[in-house]
């Protein structure tokens, strides 16, 4: 495919000038402007879902069934949920107001923040950036989109897509590399939505806070899934698709399994292998199923933390197999897993599952808890106890209950990280919540005036009126 020019740094600056002219019109607060920008959105992903699946295939080797159902479908629920709504969520809310203020009213209207800057990252270039796109324009506000490099044919599309469907003066594409970010980092923003790894996090955090910027962050963590108790072969099933779909680079895919005891493990280790042939034919390398690394770099970094977890004792129950330049690591189920090992040091990101054996649901709580909090936590059980107790003592940005990833497609669900998972939410109703300003505001009539019963000098009678009144 043929690149796009990447924007030079010298026109960032007028892009975002350009941009604050638009902003600062209020043409992108009205509810027919809003929801011109959704519908042109819907329109977008209707009009060229294959061209999307195409430029998927090209930067991650996924298959269309699978840009369909993890990035396509995810948007066209979500904007389809903000055509729905948007129009409510714009509403004023009346509040009662003290006796003590009467006759007045109070009001919280909800404005938009102005003038937002969404980064999006490489492994789900499309869902990820479209979806806080749909939650920005919802709010009314205008905003600059900066895709992944690293995924450069999905960004081409979207940089030559999203002026052809949307308004180009109040939502820009800007592509290019770390220099452009470091630029459009400098500029004066309303919010900043970021999403991607903890190390470029800080970074975004930063410069935000240079100018007091408030930030939306979904960064990422090693997510377990504790498997206690239930019927072993859908368990299976389960971890290995929400673990391997997309070659594993899912920011919520279980990260490491904990297996409740040795024969829950045993279970695992002779089912997982049967699993993972049924779903690639026994052949993940000419599965056309099974989607590809980013980069020759991010597959031989995995390669490497695999082999050091098996030079430290690991146990190989399938896959392993990998040829870097091609960008493939098969299917790999890893046990007998100790804590102090590479896989377990930080965030897999790769279609590498390890499990670790506890000896009971405490040691799986306390295990998580003395870890930094994930981005989502699975439980695998048929006790409504051990359920209780999960969902009381873990903290995570999110959980599920018997399958994995369904959490983050939900257009009524909240979706963010908790600690050093992520900072703030989004998605429908709270994204329009992360992209407004709900303004207080309170009317009082000057026909009768209270207030004068708080105006100097304060007598005897004011001070016995403010103890009984408020």
């Amino acid at each position: 495919m043929d690149r796009m020019g990447a924007m030079k740094v010298s026109e960032v600056q007028a892009l975002v000038g350009q941009l604050r002219e638009v902003t600062a019109s209020r043409r992108a607060y009205s509810r027919r402007f809003r929801l011109d920008q959704l519908k042109g959105i819907k329109a977008l992903v209707r009009d060229h879902t294959q061209e999307l699946q195409e430029a998927l295939y090209h930067d991650l080797g996924k298959a269309p069934f699978e840009s369909t159902v993890t990035e396509i479908s995810v948007i066209k629920n979500e904007v389809d949920y903000a055509i729905l709504h948007v129009s409510d969520w714009m509403e004023p809310e009346s509040v009662r107001m003290p006796l003590a203020y009467q006759p007045a009213t109070g009001t919280i209207r909800p404005r938009p923040k102005g003038q937002v800057l969404i980064i999006g990252p490489w492994n789900y270039p499309v869902q990820l950036v479209l979806a806080p796109l749909v939650a920005a324009v919802s709010a009314g506000n205008t905003a600059v989109l900066k895709p992944s490099e690293k995924a450069p044919a999905t960004a081409d599309v979207l940089a030559r897509l999203i002026p052809e469907y949307l308004d180009p003066s109040a939502v820009a594409v800007v592509q290019g590399g770390a220099e452009v970010v470091q630029a459009l980092l400098a500029e004066k923003w309303d919010h900043i939505f970021y999403t991607g790894g903890e190390r470029v996090g800080r970074i975004v955090y930063e410069a935000a806070a240079q100018q007091l910027t408030p930030v939306t962050l979904e960064l990422g963590g090693k997510s377990p899934a504790v498997v206690s108790d239930g019927p072993v072969a859908t368990i299976a099933k389960r971890l290995a698709w929400g673990k391997f779909v997309n070659a594993g680079q899912t920011c919520v895919a279980p990260d490491y399994v904990l297996a409740v005891g040795d024969q829950m493990r045993d279970k695992l280790e002779a089912e997982l292998p049967k699993v993972i042939d049924e779903f690639y034919e026994s052949s993940p390398e000419s599965s056309l199923d099974y989607g590809r690394l980013i980069s020759a770099e991010h597959t031989q970094r995995l390669v490497e933390m695999l082999q050091q977890t098996l030079d430290a004792g690991a146990e190989l129950i399938t896959g392993g197999g990998y040829a870097i330049e091609e960008r493939y690591l098969a299917p790999t189920v890893i046990s007998r897993v100790a804590p102090d090992t590479a896989v377990m040091a930080e965030e897999i990101f790769g279609p590498i599952l390890p499990i670790v054996t506890v000896k009971d649901i405490d040691e799986a709580m306390a295990f998580i808890g003395e870890r930094p909090h994930p981005l989502a936590a699975y439980l695998f059980t048929d006790r409504a106890r051990v359920r209780r107790e999960f969902e009381e003592r873990v903290v995570a940005g999110s959980m599920g209950f018997d399958a994995p990833l369904l959490q983050i497609s939900v257009p009524g669900l909240p979706f963010g990280g908790v600690g050093p998972s992520g900072i703030g939410n989004y998605h429908g109703k709270y994204g329009f919540d992360t992209f407004t300003h709900f303004r207080a505001e309170v009317s009082k009539t000057d026909q009768l005036d209270t207030l004068k019963a708080v105006y100097p000098p304060y007598g005897w009678a004011k001070k016995q009126f403010t103890k009984r009144v408020l």
